[in-house]
């Protein structure tokens, strides 16, 4: 690191300020992409758009933001970890202004990708700038207040979104505009700049520019699919997004720099744990965007009602997933990966009761209590199996890596889960349409997450003596706030009191 040494300290004006900074800054660019789920069925309706239209305001932000966050973090560790960050919120904002001033929903989408861009800069120094600003039990301290405020944000941030939907769906990105400067104008002031000096000399731009055209062509064409049909155009866009992520692979093993080290996946179980991440966000992905349509289209919930729906699963998660970190120290990863998927599994397939008239006690409740259950099951050891399973020098990028397959995950899902449970066109305008697409959906989803229990039980083994309890107890924390809808942090903490960079390196 260079610049000022890690040696702020918890309770300090400076201190406060550093955390106001990472916690607002993440916390921006996590609501938003929350609540613009709750938006949805106003943008469509006020924009005359399709559900074409309403896939791509989800999956152009997701896009850039899977293919670029490895890329971010390599340029905050090169380039300086506060300026970067305060790039991408400024970069945010602006796309922010685009999104809440578009007049249709192309230039919605478009702006949304450029969001993505931002929220790539901004989100992998939220944690870095705090690991290089705190040392010791400060820094322990410090990303657990980090956690906390976060997970606040994540249960307050719901019933301010669904507010604003009810005023204007507009203002979900216009709002994002005053506390973008605020938070610039605190990291300007208060936040120490450091940068990692054995950064990599040169970034890996092929890599960053094929696994985007990739995701880009493959998501392109599995959401035309919903349209056309597997025509000709349809089956190119395949072709050419396979061969792009072919040559990603072929790039990454060649290159000196890689953003993703192939010899990550060398290691058996690191492969299962992103294997589980990718069927269990998937399923994530696709549910956090149809549950809401379907409450607010079908059973009638006004957008409050509907963005709050899942609160239970937060809150679940907040309190008890430090204990069910824990609890996989002494036990292992397996059983719990084993279960949590298949427990919230059980929890999608009760939502199959929500439809006409729905009430949110008797049929919404039990189902989302049931499915919070299963991930709070999950989500902590399985962060936890994804450290473990890394080398210490790759700890940082392994998270990446975990990061971006959440996304990518997410993004998939989003493009085919509705093509393959037949909505399209205006279905989301039609109750009755939309009601039997959803039915089809949650059969799938839920086939997802017992895939992803099934991954676990048969290929996850070792324990998780490699990662200190401590680590595994603050970790689900800042994942679970971001659940299903930025995946899991790029720069998680260690188990020792050094800042460690993306690629693992103190």
């Amino acid at each position: 690191m260079t610049g000022p040494p890690a040696g702020l300290r918890m309770g300090t004006a400076q201190g406060r300020w550093v955390l106001l900074a990472t916690v607002l800054g993440s916390g921006i660019a996590m609501l938003d992409a929350t609540v613009v789920n709750v938006a949805l069925e106003r943008i469509g309706a006020d924009l005359d758009a399709d559900f074409s239209g309403l896939q791509w305001t989800v999956n152009a932000y997701t896009l850039t933001l899977a293919a670029l966050i490895l890329l971010g973090g390599s340029l905050s560790d090169r380039f300086g970890r506060r300026r970067v960050f305060v790039v991408g919120v400024c970069w945010f904002a602006a796309a922010s202004a685009l999104c809440g001033l578009a007049p249709d929903i192309g230039t919605l989408a478009a702006a949304r990708a450029l969001q993505g861009v931002g929220g790539a800069l901004l989100t992998p120094g939220s944690l870095a700038i705090i690991s290089a600003s705190f040392s010791g039990p400060d820094r322990a301290a410090a990303i657990g207040a980090w956690s906390g405020l976060s997970g606040v944000a994540a249960a307050v941030g719901p019933f301010a979104g669904g507010w604003l939907v009810e005023w204007s769906w507009r203002a979900v990105f216009l709002v994002n505009l005053p506390l973008a400067a605020l938070v610039v104008a605190v990291a300007a002031r208060h936040v120490p700049e450091s940068r990692d000096p054995a950064a990599p000399p040169r970034l890996d731009w092929a890599g960053t520019v094929l696994v985007a055209v990739g995701l880009g062509a493959v998501t392109h064409a599995l959401t035309a699919a919903g349209e056309q049909g597997g025509g000709p155009a349809v089956w190119l866009s395949v072709a050419a997004g396979a061969l792009a992520l072919t040559a990603f692979a072929a790039v990454e093993r060649r290159s000196r720099h890689p953003l993703v080290p192939p010899a990550l996946f060398a290691d058996r179980q690191f492969t299962a744990a992103n294997a589980t991440t990718l069927f269990v966000y998937a399923a994530l992905g696709a549910l956090f965007v149809l549950l809401v349509l379907q409450l607010q289209v079908v059973s009638g919930f006004s957008p409050l009602l509907a963005g709050t729906a899942l609160l239970p699963v937060t809150a679940l998660m907040l309190v008890f997933s430090a204990r069910v970190g824990a609890l996989a120290q002494r036990i292992g990863p397996r059983p719990l990966l084993t279960a949590g998927p298949w427990v919230a599994a059980g929890g999608v397939l009760l939502m199959l009761r929500i439809g006409p008239g729905a009430g949110y006690l008797g049929d919404v409740l039990p189902a989302v209590t049931l499915f919070g259950a299963g991930l709070t099951l999950l989500v902590a050891p399985l962060t936890a199996t994804v450290l473990a399973s890394a080398a210490d020098r790759y700890a940082g990028v392994a998270s990446g890596v975990n990061n971006a397959v959440a996304r990518a995950a997410g993004l998939l899902a989003v493009a085919v889960v509705p093509v393959a449970a037949g909505l399209g066109g205006e279905d989301y305008t039609d109750p009755t349409a939309f009601a039997a697409g959803f039915r089809t959906a949650v059969l799938i989803l839920a086939a997802l997450l017992a895939a992803g229990g099934l991954v676990s039980a048969v290929f996850v083994r070792r324990p998780l003596s490699e990662v200190a309890p401590a680590a595994i107890a603050r970790v689900p924390l800042e994942r679970c706030v971001h659940c299903g809808v930025s995946g899991p942090a790029v720069h998680p903490p260690t188990q020792d009191t050094t800042a460690v960079n993306r690629h693992g390196r103190p």
